[in-house]
């Protein structure tokens, strides 16, 4: 038995799950908490300027190293509500966030004190499961039970409620539990009849191709979906967001699907007589639930580890309940006999073809000696100046939504999105998170104007900090994707779409990081250069020329013609 308050238990939590960085803002209401990492040296403590960001940050470090994130909010009421976005954000990303509140004292709840919110209720909505500590002795199971669920699959942000009595109570703790005797050791494996099943449909397949999405790339299993491709000598197709899969450079790579990804894969969805789902939903942003982005005819094999998603949106005809990488696996050993498959060979022959036709005309019809500068010269530009190593932190809005699929990815994992919850002002803290988990990666953070002015204060934190991420400012004046409606729906009737901001480069040096700007197509290469050898925090505003907008969403507005 060991004697400790509240607040030390619950540090010690962190500890035995070896948890090496915790984002907060110190707050009154976890005193205790913040008082035992002032002595927990494994822990590395990034403080923040705001709470939302902070949980950002979180999100990040989870997704790129594979490992719970942790923020803290010091304190209960607003500190607590402003996880709320940064949660719900997670929570579409399926992303494993350990968020922890301070919470109004036992003996004033329900009497409207100070900064008092239901945040049982509040943070329900937006995770995999919400605890209020109810009796200081259940700190430490608390925390067991919140890292088991936000590491088991689907993984999803999870919070804890830590009340101030609770936090400032000392009693004695037993030895706290190893994370080995309270996390799964094994996952689903598919019967071997089911895989032959699914082989032989995949055998006798004349136009098959493979779509993977957060399954595979957040459990580092490309090489498997690749061995497996390469047996059945077919396209990979990936989910929207997760262009980063599999490395850019292999030849059966055919970049992202649907509304937001590219022609030559969106065609293979369209045309594929067999569609073999490795971890992917086939939601939203894939397909819009619409068989004009799939092939309405197409037999579908789903193999998901979350068995409520197996054939939600599209009827399947073979649906496996497994482990994506085991699958792919066992999948790729049942197909290795594969011979005379002309058709299949013609099938993927062709996508080759029309893939070095995209990408050369891609090149080809890049505006590179426009001014002001175009989005499809500048994601040109980035493509030949960014390294293969690099990790790449994408906002939401018009001009990264074009970046997601302009950009290659060599090295998964390497693109990191707002995906399906499109928030604004993610990426930049989202990076610090990244750059914290891969701190021998360059980090390249893509933002509009409007989405860094929303977040800019964390360059304090980067400073504060060494985190030496790139943030690329897009700079096109408005909130791009809004005024994009405006103008072809509802007759340039603009209002509240313009965006005045600083000169962000100049802010930057203020904060102590580096600044450039890049007004012309022929400064972007060597500016962006000049940020990644700064060593230190960098801010890049190019001027993006603000008629330059694309609708992404024209779905929305078949009512108003157009």
């Amino acid at each position: 038995m060991k004697k400790m308050s509240g607040g030390q238990a619950a540090v010690e939590s962190l500890k035995v799950e070896n948890v090496s960085h915790v984002f907060g803002l110190i707050g009154s209401a976890t005193m205790e908490m913040f008082d035992a990492l002032y002595d927990a040296d494994t822990i590395n403590f990034i403080g923040i300027h705001d709470e939302r960001t902070g949980t950002h940050m979180a999100d990040g470090f989870a997704r790129a190293s594979g490992k719970p994130g942790v923020v803290l909010a010091g304190q209960n009421g607003p500190g607590a509500t402003n996880l709320v976005t940064g949660l719900a954000q997670a929570s579409a990303a399926f992303s494993p966030v350990i968020s922890i509140a301070g919470a109004l004292s036992s003996g004033h709840v329900y009497r409207d004190a100070f900064q008092e919110v239901d945040q049982q209720a509040l943070f329900t909505p937006v995770t995999k499961k919400t605890w209020t500590v109810t009796q200081t002795a259940r700190v430490p199971e608390m925390f067991r039970e919140a890292f088991r669920v936000a590491m088991a699959p689907r993984r999803g942000p999870v919070q804890i409620n830590l009340p101030r009595d609770i936090l400032a109570e000392t009693i004695d703790f037993p030895a706290f539990q190893s994370p080995d005797t309270y996390r799964e050791h094994s996952m689903p494996a598919a019967p071997q009849n089911v895989i032959e099943n699914a082989a032989k449909m995949l055998r006798d397949a004349k136009a098959p191709v493979i779509v993977i999405g957060g399954g595979i790339k957040n459990s580092g299993g490309q090489a498997d979906a690749l061995a497996l491709a390469e047996a059945l000598n077919a396209p990979i197709i990936m989910a929207p967001g997760h262009g980063d899969a599999i490395p850019f450079g292999h030849p059966l790579n055919a970049g992202q699907m649907g509304p937001r990804g590219n022609l030559v894969a969106s065609r293979l969805a369209r045309e594929a007589d067999v569609i073999l789902a490795l971890g992917t939903r086939l939601g939203f942003n894939s397909t819009f639930y619409s068989y004009d982005n799939i092939n309405a005819g197409a037999a579908i094999i789903q193999v998901e580890l979350e068995a409520t998603a197996i054939g939600r949106y599209f009827p399947i005809a073979l649906g496996i309940w497994a482990e994506v990488r085991e699958t792919a696996k066992q999948l790729t050993k049942a197909v290795a006999t594969l011979q005379g498959r002309a058709e299949v060979d013609a099938w993927t022959a062709q996508f080759k073809t029309d893939r070095a036709a995209y990408l050369a005309k891609r090149d080809a019809d890049a505006a590179s000696d426009v001014f002001p500068i175009q989005p499809s010269g500048l994601f040109k530009e980035l493509r030949g100046v960014l390294p293969h190593d690099a990790a790449i932190t994408m906002d939401a809005g018009t001009l990264c939504l074009q970046a997601t699929d302009a950009l290659n990815y060599w090295q998964p994992p390497s693109l990191f999105t707002p995906l399906d919850f499109g928030l604004v002002g993610f990426s930049h803290a989202c990076g610090l998170g990244v750059k914290l988990a891969c701190p021998d990666r360059p980090v390249v953070s893509m933002m509009g104007d409007g989405g860094f002015g929303m977040t800019i204060s964390e360059l304090s934190t980067a400073v504060q900090h060494g985190i030496n991420t790139v943030t690329i400012v897009m700079n096109n004046q408005c909130w791009g994707a809004e005024k994009a409606y405006q103008r072809d729906f509802f007759g340039e009737r603009y209002i509240g779409a313009d965006v005045h901001s600083p000169p962000f480069d100049k802010v930057a040096e203020l904060y102590g990081a580096a600044g450039f700007k890049a007004e012309r197509i022929g400064d972007v290469g060597d500016v962006v250069k000049a940020a990644l050898d700064a060593n230190k925090p960098a801010v890049v505003e190019i001027a993006v020329d603000p008629k330059a907008l694309f609708s992404f969403r024209r779905d929305s507005f078949k009512h108003r013609g157009g």
